[in-house]
């Protein structure tokens, strides 16, 4: 009890299922990232969380209904932590390369691996969560054709391949490096920048010199 006397208010059944909801989807996550959407186990998952398997089975209805969710919360959460920063900068050069950065500080999560993993497993197969994944990845490509499009008509970018190729390009970069590189920062986050502008066709970016004194001229102090 505080010392003014007053309970700390309690937490709302909105609130803990929220909470539940998240720690599952987490769980989940890293699950998917490490075994993939066929070898993933429910009870594991749920005991990673520290809940039962009947508070999961609560909330989703199935393995599908789990992984469907996963890969809505993994597209929410990259928007919030990458895309806002990109979508922030009024230069499209500037947009791809803060994509590329924040990318690669994404991946230094244990979770960064879900797309790329579930997009593999599900290459070629009719799924409800390779269809998600395929509409997710149609987006950003689509979005990222776009800046380099923008880049091109304002001469930041020299012309070469059409830009849908190149945006499928800079992204298989971009993700191949953030997950390659996870744990190494902050490595992970300059050698996606060198990687990114030499395909954009950008000269490297000039490191900053550092300035050495001049000798003193005056006289040694006794």
């Amino acid at each position: 009890m505080a010392g003014n006397g007053k309970r700390a208010p309690r937490e709302s059944q909105a609130d803990r299922r929220a909470r539940t909801r998240n720690a599952l989807l987490e769980a989940a996550a890293r699950g998917l990232s490490t075994y993939g959407y066929a070898n993933l186990v429910l009870e594991r998952v749920a005991s990673e969380a520290g809940y039962t398997r009947g508070a999961l089975y609560h909330l989703f209805a199935n393995k599908e209904d789990l992984a469907l969710a996963v890969v809505q919360w993994v597209d929410e959460t990259w928007n919030a932590e990458v895309g806002h920063l990109a979508a922030a900068q009024p230069d499209p050069v500037d947009a791809l390369m803060e994509m590329a950065r924040g990318h690669a500080v994404y991946c230094r999560r244990d979770v960064a691996n879900v797309m790329m993993t579930l997009r593999v497993e599900f290459a070629g197969q009719d799924h409800p969560v390779g269809r998600a994944i395929t509409e997710i990845v149609g987006r950003l490509e689509a979005d990222c054709a776009a800046l380099i499009s923008a880049a091109r008509s304002s001469g930041a970018i020299p012309p070469g391949p059409p830009a849908a190729v190149m945006a499928s390009a800079y992204l298989g970069v971009v993700e191949a490096l953030g997950i390659e590189l996870a744990g190494h920062a902050p490595h992970d986050t300059e050698l996606a920048t060198r990687a990114v502008r030499g395909l954009l066709g950008l000269p490297p970016a000039t490191p900053v010199t550092p300035v050495t004194p001049e000798p003193s001229s005056a006289p040694p102090t006794a």
